[in-house]
């Protein structure tokens, strides 16, 4: 999945989300920090699908979803869909066309949701530049938008400022590429640029102050760095291992922090956290739990506390592990168990 697989709803249950095969499989606990359903289920009916999916979350908890499907020989369109409670059953798939008015893919989709609640679906076009569709202030889909660039990777990294505005990340060579709206419901506009030797496929966006967001990437050099429009990128500490980091912001001992986390070239999980927007302050890894396929994804959240939750997923064995922040001082962890 692009973006945070690793959900809260609304009425405080986790929910992780998976592409699999011809599908998007969702599971969820059967309440608060109970125990989890025994199995998956399917999201959004019976449409068969292309693999690679994209979730994103607005501030209702209501996830978003888009993914590619076939349509005719040789050609593809996108479908989306809004996921209202974990324990419901997502709308079914409804297709939203194709950036080019016609082809097959050309990248994989990325959702973001603006603080009215409307989802935004970017995905690299043919030209390689990037294309939003997104819902309407008055209901509906307005029409495919052209948002420019030139050689953009597959990757984009969407997100909702504090504000409920959206912007957008990407990379195209020795560039990191910002994009943002001036209004609500407005297109977004380039916004600016950082020259940044950017790993494709390893940016994270995070919502970091009611001013800013930062968007998180491994440089050519091996290092995590942090990026805010206005600044240089920051070196913040080596990458753990080869794939993007999962962030998420919250409050520990008393502070607000950020909270990164990445499969280790070790297999384990490694954590390290920091006080938000102060990367001179410096962050570690502490790995966490057992060595893991080498297909393990991570990704972070908060549960119904508002307390650290990360979860590790196995495509490949369907193996889904959690661990859950203790009642103690520091980043601890309880032991991972297997869902």
């Amino acid at each position: 999945m692009n973006g945070d697989w690793l959900l809260r709803g609304r009425d405080g249950r986790l929910t992780v989300y998976l592409s699999s095969g011809e599908a998007v499989l969702c599971r969820a606990e059967r309440g608060p920090g109970g125990p989890w359903e025994d199995a998956s289920r399917t999201v959004g009916g019976t449409q068969k699908l292309h693999p690679g999916a994209a979730v994103g979350q607005g501030a209702d908890s209501y996830a978003h979803l888009a993914a590619w499907r076939p349509t005719v020989p040789g050609e593809s369109g996108l479908v989306h869909t809004t996921h209202f409670r974990p324990l419901l059953a997502a709308l079914d798939w409804v297709p939203i066309g194709h950036p080019d008015k016609n082809g097959d893919r050309t990248g994989p989709p990325a959702v973001a949701v603006d603080g009215p609640g409307r989802g935004y679906v970017f995905v690299r076009n043919a030209g390689g530049g990037v294309s939003l569709r997104n819902q309407k202030v008055k209901g509906g889909w307005g029409g495919w938008l052209d948002l420019g660039g030139q050689d953009v990777a597959e990757q984009l990294a969407p997100v909702a400022a504090e504000s409920g505005r959206v912007e957008l990340y990407a990379c195209a060579p020795g560039a990191l590429l910002h994009w943002h709206q001036e209004g609500d419901g407005k297109k977004p506009v380039r916004a600016g640029e950082v020259e940044a030797a950017v790993r494709p496929g390893t940016l994270c966006a995070l919502a970091t102050s009611a001013e800013h967001t930062t968007v998180f990437f491994t440089d050519d050099s091996g290092d995590v760095c942090a990026w805010r429009p206005g600044e240089k990128p920051v070196p913040l500490l080596a990458a753990a291992g080869p794939g993007p980091v999962s962030a998420v912001r919250c409050v520990i001992e008393g502070h607000d922090c950020t909270v990164l986390a990445q499969r280790s070239a070790s297999g384990r999980v490694a954590f390290a956290a920091y006080p938000t927007e102060q990367e001179s302050a410096g962050a570690w890894w502490t790995e966490s739990g057992p060595q893991l396929p080498s297909d393990a994804l991570v990704s972070v959240a908060l549960d119904e506390h508002e307390e650290l939750v990360a979860a590790s997923l196995s495509p490949s064995t369907g193996t889904l592990l959690l661990t859950r922040r203790k009642d103690e001082p520091g980043l601890a962890l309880e032991a991972w168990r297997e869902i």
